[in-house]
């Protein structure tokens, strides 16, 4: 699926979100692009978002933290984030799905780097920590850099995969971020992890 797109194809979709938050890039005029257009309301399903959320809450997810490092004077960025999957294996790809209106997904395009974290059963309380907006979510967080990027792999997580941005697609009200994975391990292959489940932490 990675290469559905094309390799150019896929630079070019990242280039053109970089620019539109303003983050500086290499890359020379990119070819032309359909343009995106919202689903209209009388295209849309007859559908209620508190039952969507409902039914889909029947699948448990496991819980991340992704993370980036940080550009002065903000200092490191992260944000809670359960729709993590991986991807392709030939390139090792992962996925990451984040809201549009994130605050924190900006910090992330400009930096084009991230890790995720994969939090343990017993890291509910930094799950929480990272899922609050405007806060300095790493003030008493132990963490160090992960090996390639630099970006904030944090103590006690059961496992890090440490990614360049490869790709950003369009999804609804979120965007479809795929990473290369660029180094990654499980630091402990025995600890339970945390999962989300109807809207609860366990």
């Amino acid at each position: 699926m990675g290469n559905v797109m094309g390799h150019a194809g896929m630079a070019a979709t990242v280039v053109r979100y970089l620019r539109s938050v303003g983050a500086p890039t290499a890359a020379g005029d990119v070819a032309p692009r359909p343009r995106l257009r919202a689903v209209r309301e009388d295209e849309r399903a007859p559908l209620d978002a508190a039952e969507f959320r409902r039914v889909l809450g029947a699948f448990a997810t496991g819980v991340t933290v992704v993370t980036a490092p940080g550009d002065a004077p903000l200092g490191p960025a992260g944000f809670a984030c359960q729709s993590f999957s991986s991807l392709s294996l030939d390139p090792p790809l992962v996925c990451f799905m984040v809201g549009r209106t994130s605050t924190t997904w900006p910090r992330i395009a400009r930096a084009g780097v991230f890790c995720v974290n994969v939090l343990g059963a017993d890291q509910a309380d930094l799950c929480r920590a990272f899922a609050v907006s405007g806060a300095d979510k790493f003030a008493g967080v132990s963490y160090d850099a992960a090996p390639v990027t630099g970006a904030p792999r944090l103590a006690g997580a059961v496992a890090w995969i440490d990614c360049a941005v490869h790709a950003v697609h369009t999804g609804g009200d979120h965007l479809i971020v795929v990473g290369r994975v660029e180094a990654l391990d499980a630091t402990d292959g025995e600890a339970a992890p945390l999962l989300f489940h109807r809207g609860r932490l366990s």
